[in-house]
């Protein structure tokens, strides 16, 4: 049997396409998750700082890129990986998501009471126990949420890849 390597262009237009993103997971001192109320996603009403990769852009700056401008907040590193998530496309967007969650700390109640949304992406930021998170969020978000939890108390990186967006 004999195989052609294809040009690099033709090989290139048969891999999936996918976005990449960088969030920052965040608690406050008593290890209670802070989330951002969404003003523009019903289907995932609370979210973390963070977004889509700019090109040229690794997650880790996209991570503290967003954070700054959705919260303020200036985090400085060193990058920690919570986990990977990954998306299949689906209906409501045509390509696969993948992207890395850092933790971003614990912040004090000072930190939190100088966050500064910015009000075309959210209007909230609550700090709950999971338990309180579970009754606001979509059953998928809140495995994500506990998913990242575990990840940061047991220093193990978690793999999140039933996020589709069809589900």
């Amino acid at each position: 049997m004999t195989s052609a390597w294809l040009p690099t262009e033709d090989y290139v237009a048969t891999l999936p396409k996918a976005t990449l993103f960088g969030s920052m997971f965040f608690t406050d001192e008593y290890d209670r998750p802070v989330q951002l109320h969404s003003v523009y996603s019903p289907e995932h009403p609370w979210q973390w700082p963070g977004g889509t990769s700019d090109a040229g852009e690794r997650p880790w700056e996209t991570a503290v890129r967003e954070t700054f401008e959705e919260t303020g907040l200036v985090v400085t590193g060193p990058p920690r990986l919570l986990a990977a998530v990954f998306s299949l496309p689906g209906t409501g967007w045509p390509l696969a998501t993948s992207g890395l969650v850092f933790d971003g700390g614990r912040l004090t109640a000072r930190q939190l009471a100088e966050i500064t949304l910015a009000p075309d992406e959210h209007d909230e930021v609550r700090v709950l126990p999971p338990v309180r998170w579970r009754e606001l969020m979509p059953e998928r978000d809140f495995a994500r949420l506990t998913a990242v939890m575990e990840a940061r108390r047991s220093g193990t990186a978690a793999y999140f890849d039933t996020w589709d967006w069809d589900e």
